[in-house]
């Protein structure tokens, strides 16, 4: 009795799960919804960058606007103009006001911190809290000092460093600083009054003047901006990102046209934040915090807004192509295919050939895993084979993940061959797909398998037919095999078995 060969039914290939590729997926806080910032400036914010020269009067009003504007549940700060020019009438009225600039620029910081400045708060950089409260810092000290001293007939200009402001005041024969926060700030590194541990006055003593580094010259506008520009800094510490857009919008707005003669001899300091890029961050931030927030299609709305009105296209694109791409990632880990597909379309026209492309192949490929996954009949695997022929073919898919793709595809086709025919219709449907796509190691393996099957198949046949006695038959099969498998050892000895078998007959 001839045994038979046991059968193997799968391959290795299959065994794996085709899995997605290339995905990045940013999660975030619980959604939340909320009307978008304002994207226009206040009207004020044009009026007052249209004046070409600025009186004290003109710094006041605008430094207690920007104090102001967007504040909610600002008090009304109608009568602080007035205490403005009321403290300057009484100031320029005061018979010991000196007539030599450098002392009265000391003059007016006595004044200012007697009059006005009660205690230094270091966020506290508004002016119309500043006349409420008495608390200062570094600007809104720095801006008062520049309006007093400015209604004395001063010539005062700002200066900055990388984290402070204060003044300079130009006597004409010489540049004086002014360290606005302290009363006897003026010319800080000369003589100053020295107070004993009882409070007498004994004499004068070294006050050092600050380590300034990188300080550079800005104009009394671009002193009084940084009041928004440190209220927007505290509203981004808290997060309160929407509050900080039309203040960055309104700042962009106030310095549209930044004059060389307001800043003689300005650097433009790099830590100066320039007023429209600036402006461009806090945009791009408040997008961000909807996307971490989850709300992904809300920051495309919100990049399809603000880049139109405010367009920055390289890094717009680039938000918007962070952005469409964690929504997609969304739609595909949730299995919603069609809702990716439909988003990427309709976010076509706001991403760069480039982006779009890089996105395309996310979308394609789950489609391909998804339709992979599904293909049931040799005319929809067909199908399947030439998008991703397609797709190779435009760059769209690389090579690698093409023939992934592919042998996934081919193997469970060649699989369900042979469950339907046999191993010998599994090899000619792999065969064929090989002279299609050149020479692969996963098909080849596959075919040695499925070649083994179908030489346990026919000896198998060869048994059945033997153990029968039916020995031409047998011997006739057998041939036949060795036809499809020339020169196969276990089918010559099957061979050498019946021809022994019918010459004993």
């Amino acid at each position: 009795m001839v045994e038979s060969m046991p059968m193997k039914k799968k391959t290795l290939a299959l065994q794996a799960a085709l899995t997605l590729t290339g995905l990045v997926f940013i999660s975030g806080l619980p959604a939340q919804t909320a009307p978008f910032p304002p994207l226009e400036p206040d009207p004020k914010a044009y009026e007052f960058a249209g004046r070409r020269t600025y009186s004290w009067q003109d710094i006041g009003e605008i430094a207690l606007w920007v104090s102001s504007v967007g504040a909610a549940g600002a008090a009304n700060a109608a009568s602080q103009p007035a205490l403005i020019r009321d403290a300057a009438a009484e100031l320029l009225a005061m018979p010991d006001l000196p007539p030599d600039p450098k002392a009265r620029g000391e003059f007016v910081l006595t004044f200012v911190h007697q009059r006005f400045l009660k205690g230094y708060v270091e966020h506290q950089t508004r002016l119309d809290e500043l006349f409420r409260t008495g608390r200062y810092n570094c600007v809104s000290s720095a801006v008062l000092y520049a309006i007093f001293a400015t209604a004395a007939g001063l010539d005062v200009q700002g200066v900055m460093t990388k984290d402070h402001a204060f003044i300079t005041v130009n006597t004409g024969a010489e540049r004086i600083d002014v360290e606005t926060t302290n009363p006897i700030g003026f010319d800080p590194g000369n003589r100053r009054e020295f107070h004993d541990g009882f409070g007498k006055v004994t004499g004068f003593a070294y006050v050092p003047a600050r380590n300034y580094r990188d300080r550079a010259p800005i104009s009394q506008l671009e002193l009084v901006s940084l009041i928004l520009t440190n209220r927007i800094v505290e509203l981004e510490k808290r997060n309160r990102y929407n509050e900080a857009v039309p203040l960055a919008i309104n700042r962009a707005a106030l310095l549209r046209d930044r004059r060389e003669s307001e800043t003689a001899d300005s650097t433009n300091p790099a830590f100066f934040a320039d007023p429209q890029r600036d402006m461009t961050d806090r945009l791009l931030n408040y997008g961000s915090s909807l996307m971490k927030s989850g709300q992904e299609a809300r920051a495309l709305e919100w990049a399809a807004l603000a880049g139109g009105r405010y367009p920055d296209d390289d890094r717009w694109q680039e938000f918007t192509y962070a952005a469409l791409n964690n929504l997609l990632v969304k739609f595909i880990r949730g299995k919603r295919i069609a809702d990716a597909r439909a988003s990427l379309e309709a976010n076509a026209a706001m991403m760069s050939r480039e982006n779009f492309d890089r996105l395309e192949t996310l979308v394609l490929d789950a489609e391909l895993v998804q339709r992979s996954t599904g293909i049931r009949t040799t005319e929809e695997a067909e199908a399947v084979l030439l998008i991703i022929d397609d797709a190779r073919s435009r760059g769209v898919l690389a090579e690698n993940r093409a023939r992934e793709l592919r042998d996934f595809i081919i193997l469970k086709e060649g699989e369900r061959a042979s469950s339907a025919n046999g191993a010998r219709e599994a090899i000619s449907y792999i065969e064929s797909a090989i002279a299609r796509y050149g020479r692969d190691s996963q098909l080849e393996k596959a075919i040695n398998v499925y070649r083994n099957n179908r030489l346990a198949e026919l000896h198998n046949a060869f048994a059945d037919l033997y153990n029968r006695g039916d020995y031409d038959g047998a011997g006739r099969f057998v041939r036949a095999a060795l036809e499809e498998f020339p020169g196969n050892r276990n089918l010559t000895q099957d061979l050498n078995l019946v021809e022994r078998a019918l010459q004993k007959r």
